[in-house]
């Protein structure tokens, strides 16, 4: 069990991002195990499939990714809100060779011959990790980032409208069964971690990743910003191809095809992501959007290059009326 001591400054310091290359590194993981995550194995498949296709070796990420332990620069705290993959492998490419050593140093022993390889010459194994990162990400990831990342900027949008409605006690408790706040003291249920830390007014940088579901990953090594990396809301929807059931009272109120846009927006969502999980055309989604928005039941929201459409207040009281949601 992880304890993170929070004074006022790290709370003014927390803040919200996510990262390209976790969600590579992550997914690795998720390749080597998938009996432990069940719901990406869709993914699974079609991802093997392609890089066996590919013939892609990807010997020495998955050896990096083995221990319960990942080193520490192999997916650094971002240091933007919404980083692009160039710029993150770039930084990748920039580590101090000592301190790619004392994180090969941490893993779980013995190394394979891959990682000694790299421990003699972090530069030149630096340059392999990351042209690797690339090749894997443009074959298992890329595919899907458009979808990805519009879970990713929901997520963040619905969680920082808790922030502004309920303070740090609604966040914090809010991001995972695995996580709770009290007194000051974010509590992270891990497995292989036992301490209690001080953030020492760097703050927490919180960041969805859809990967790590159903844990959570922290990391607090300097000389990163210490990061929480979590499920994000609506992440059991990413690779459905339907969509979700709907209430009859709500469709005679409202129509079938808004009632079926109200319960999708469980979690904010872009017209395109809307299409794609209803199987209507995103001119119809829009359509029945403005509807609703004028209805004042969904508001808009830019996040990056997406605008993202959620669920109001007034949409989740008429739902919680119909029996869509629980409160």
């Amino acid at each position: 069990m992880l304890e993170l001591a929070f004074s006022a400054q790290d709370l003014a310091h927390t803040r919200f991002a996510f990262s390209p290359v976790w969600e590579a590194v992550a997914s690795v993981r998720v390749l080597r195990q998938p009996g432990d995550y069940a719901l990406h194995l869709p993914w699974v498949k079609e991802t093997r499939a392609r890089i066996g296709e590919a013939g892609l070796d990807i010997g020495l990420l998955a050896d990096l990714v083995a221990g319960a332990r990942l080193p520490g620069f192999l997916a650094a705290t971002p240091v933007t809100p919404v980083p692009e993959l160039a710029g993150e492998l770039a930084e990748l490419r920039d580590i101090p060779a000592a301190l790619v050593r004392r994180s090969l140093d941490e893993l779980d022993p013995p190394r394979s011959a891959a990682l000694n390889k790299f421990y003699r010459d972090p530069a030149a194994g630096l340059d392999r990790l990351a042209d690797l990162v690339e090749a894997y990400w443009r074959l298992a990831v890329e595919p899907h980032w458009s979808r990805i990342r519009a879970l990713l900027e929901g997520d963040i949008l619905y969680r920082s409208r808790l922030l502004v409605e309920g303070g740090a006690d609604a966040l914090l408790n809010d991001l995972s069964p695995m996580v709770s706040w009290k007194d000051g003291t974010l509590t992270v249920a891990h497995a292989h971690v036992s301490s209690s830390l001080p953030l020492e007014g760097c703050g927490l940088v919180l960041v969805p990743s859809v990967f790590v579901w159903p844990k959570v990953f922290s990391k607090t090594d300097s000389p990163w910003q210490p990061v929480l990396r979590y499920p994000p809301r609506g992440v059991a929807t990413l690779w459905e191809r339907g969509g979700s059931p709907t209430s009859g009272a709500l469709a005679a109120v409202i129509g079938r095809t808004r009632a079926i846009l109200l319960t999708e927006l469980d979690a904010p969502a872009s017209t395109t992501e809307l299409a794609r999980r209803t199987r209507l055309t995103a001119g119809g989604v829009s359509q029945h959007l403005g509807v609703l928005r004028a209805a004042g039941l969904v508001s808009a929201h830019r996040a990056g290059r997406s605008v993202l459409y959620s669920r109001t207040n007034a949409a989740d009281g008429l739902m919680a009326t119909s029996g869509q949601v629980d409160c």
